[in-house]
């Protein structure tokens, strides 16, 4: 059974990277940060060298672009006063933004919300107030701001409907992007004291169903971006969170099974999916890497775990799949290689600063930004090879993304669009 199980869900995860023209989501249209071979992104560049072009970007923003059809949207949060450091007395517009890829013109610039400076919750130093990613679907965009808001925009800036009514309480500020599933926008609101997990109709932005986190975590918030994996009715919705890993029935919301993990929370890094197993992250205080596999009901803790790493495991950024193997960069810049079916350790070394983005993984390279600015590019093998370290000196907290040959870097107050 788990060899079949192996071979289905390993067919369906990738199934997306068959119809790649954009990059519509985080970490793109695989879910797992995959760039096809075909693509020839770039391996070295600077602050003055490939960059395409360079475009400077209003207020701040840590949510990661997004590309459809030879546009680029993101979010970013205006500060009433021009600073991007104020109290969070201060009123901000929440912003949607479209840029031509081709040139980095912005066509587009629009306040979706105004966040009273006596709504607004307080941030993690690393966070922003526009943090979670785009998504386009289907010639509709969607930004989202947690609880200050959920839009759908068309592609010109028309709005077509938006909603401010689903509250909760978020530590540290907003994080996690939401995903489409058949007819539906999902996302997790995990603040406490009650956590769960929402769907809203693409079309109208209506609920259409709500599950509570059930959790004994004695701290309930989180910041996770579901994982879809599986086709039909086998389909499960994989959302990581404080105390569990669970998975969801995506039509109904209903749990399926869920994996303990005991006091892990702020869960970040998006899970991946290969080898018939799901890797994710506990999150803080001690991240451990579980490797479950899918399927089951109830509590699998007992009976789905294939392994566990407490070593070099990343808090924040998410981690990439290459062929055989699984690779990871933790907070601190360590980067480690594992055996995906086994968990056995090939190799672990520092790499780079601090790290928050999540992996890249293209044609037997890793790309990891820190937050620095500076992305080490290194070989996707089971020896330690750094191919290229490039320096844009700027600070950095959000993932890249793919724009044709060329890669979309985020920084504080620009984004890159880096070619040969």
């Amino acid at each position: 059974m788990h060899r079949l199980a192996r071979s289905f869900y390993g067919l369906v995860a990738l199934a997306p990277l068959l119809a790649w023209a954009d990059w519509p989501q985080f970490r793109g249209p695989s879910q797992q940060g995959e760039v096809p071979a075909e693509t020839k992104l770039p391996l070295t560049w600077s602050a003055t060298e490939h960059v395409v072009w360079k475009a400077a970007i209003p207020g701040l923003g840590w949510s990661s672009p997004v590309v459809h059809q030879g546009k680029v949207f993101l979010s970013t949060a205006v500060s009433a006063s021009g600073r991007q450091d104020d109290l969070p007395t201060v009123d901000r517009s929440l912003r949607a933004l479209c840029l031509d890829a081709a040139t980095g013109t912005i066509l587009w610039d629009k306040e979706i919300f105004l966040q009273k400076g006596s709504d607004a919750n307080r941030i993690h130093k690393k966070n922003s107030h526009a943090s979670p990613t785009p998504l386009v679907h289907q010639d509709r965009v969607f930004f989202h701001f947690g609880p200050h808001g959920t839009a759908c925009l068309e592609l010109d800036g028309t709005l077509v409907w938006k909603v401010d009514s689903i509250q909760y309480s978020p530590v540290h500020g907003n994080g996690g992007s939401p995903v489409v599933v058949g007819d539906r926008l999902i996302f997790s609101c995990d603040g406490p004291p009650d956590p769960f997990v929402i769907a809203l109709d693409l079309a109208t932005g209506q609920q259409v169903w709500k599950t509570p986190r059930k959790t004994e975590a004695t701290r309930k918030f989180s910041f996770c971006t579901p994982l879809l994996i599986g086709e039909g009715a086998t389909q499960e919705l994989i959302l990581p969170g404080s105390g569990n890993i669970f998975a969801y029935d995506p039509k109904t919301g209903a749990e399926k099974w869920r994996c303990n993990w005991g006091e892990g929370y702020s869960v970040v890094p998006r899970p991946v999916f290969g080898h018939g197993l799901i890797f994710a992250s506990s999150g803080y205080d001690q991240p451990v890497l579980y490797a479950v596999r899918p399927g089951g009901t109830g509590d699998v803790t007992k009976t789905n775990v294939a392994w566990m790493a407490k070593k070099g495991v990343p808090r924040n950024a998410s981690f990439v799949l290459a062929g055989d193997h699984l690779f990871t960069v933790d907070d601190k810049g360590i980067g480690t290689c594992y055996v995906a079916a086994s968990g056995e350790v090939k190799w672990q070394e520092r790499l780079c600063s601090d790290t928050s983005a999540s992996l890249l993984h293209h044609a037997g390279r890793i790309y990891a930004l820190d937050e620095q600015g500076s992305c080490t590019v290194f070989a996707a093998g089971p020896e330690p090879k750094v191919l290229a370290t490039n320096a844009l000196g700027e600070r950095a907290l959000a993932s890249m993304a793919v724009v044709q040959d060329d890669l979309l870097i985020r920084t504080e107050g620009h984004l890159f669009r880096i070619g040969e």
